[in-house]
């Protein structure tokens, strides 16, 4: 059955290019599309890396993000906007002010500080343009284990410290708080805050090196199933999952840490068909 348009989520990510193809927009794209949504962008920064390093950033002005998201947003129209990495406080201020101006309801920011390298990827001052102006008009944020501990100044070392730091972070007035928990040992549990109470969602430690773009495919994937109308709290198990799978199938390209395959699910019904798109999954 042929799907009409008007019944793919528009989703519109805003977050900068990975010149590897394993993280940021190429990531995010790759997610929404195999996820049944149409993807749309608007880039912030040209990034020069690889899975081994990032080896240089170029930034967009934040007239020309503007630029970007009212094009799409008053053409083709967006029902989630998914941000990533915003590099600087001209950028998150702009897309706060858009979000507000053209009344987009379901945002999901993922608040990208440091890339899988190591590298920078947000000012000192971006961060606090994010907890003062985006964060209060996103519907949810999925912070990992750092990203929380610099959003909340809390220390996180286990499931209390997480608690507290997404109480911290939710003043900031983010409908939806969740905290992924690969960086810690053990069980890997991402918890969710929405104000009222507190959700585990506990999966699966795989022992897989290749793990680059997990949190960008977490937060797309969030973004398309809410379009898609799933409620947020099943959205989160269900992309949780979704990026299981996508590290169990993850891919051993380059000389560093390999990319996430979101791919998976495609490419292996394709090979059991007889296809052979991919000889890794």
């Amino acid at each position: 059955m042929i799907h009409s348009y008007q019944t793919l989520p528009r989703v519109l990510t805003v977050a900068g290019s990975d010149s590897g193809g394993g993280a940021g927009i190429q990531a995010d794209l790759k997610t929404i599309t195999v996820l049944g949504g149409f993807g749309m962008s608007a880039i912030t920064a040209l990034t020069a890396q690889n899975t081994v390093e990032v080896r240089g950033i170029f930034d967009a002005t934040p007239e020309f993000v503007a630029l970007q998201i009212d094009a799409v947003v008053e053409d083709i129209g967006v029902d989630v906007i998914k941000t990533g990495m915003l590099a600087n406080s001209g950028i998150v201020e702009v897309v706060a002010d858009r979000i507000r101006m053209h009344g987009i309801r379901s945002v999901v920011v993922d608040p990208v500080m440091i890339s899988k390298s190591s590298a920078r990827l947000l000012t000192d001052d971006a961060i606090t343009a994010l907890k003062e102006r985006l964060l209060p008009c996103a519907t949810i944020v999925t912070p990992n284990v750092p990203e929380a501990e610099a959003l909340s100044g809390e220390t996180i070392q286990g499931i209390d410290g997480m608690r507290r730091a997404a109480e911290k972070i939710r003043e900031c007035g983010v409908g939806y708080v969740v905290i992924t928990g690969g960086h810690l040992s053990g069980e890997p549990i991402d918890l969710l805050f929405d104000g009222r109470g507190f959700r585990e969602y506990r999966g699966e430690r795989l022992a897989k090196p290749n793990t680059h773009g997990t949190g960008c495919a977490f937060a797309a994937a969030i973004a398309t199933y809410v379009g898609k109308g799933m409620e947020i709290e099943r959205a989160i198990g269900q992309a949780k999952s979704f990026v299981t799978e996508a590290i169990r199938y993850g891919l051993g390209l380059g000389k560093g840490t390999g990319p996430v395959n979101v791919g998976y699910a495609v490419l292996r019904r394709s090979n059991e068909a007889g296809i052979i798109l991919y000889d890794r999954v």
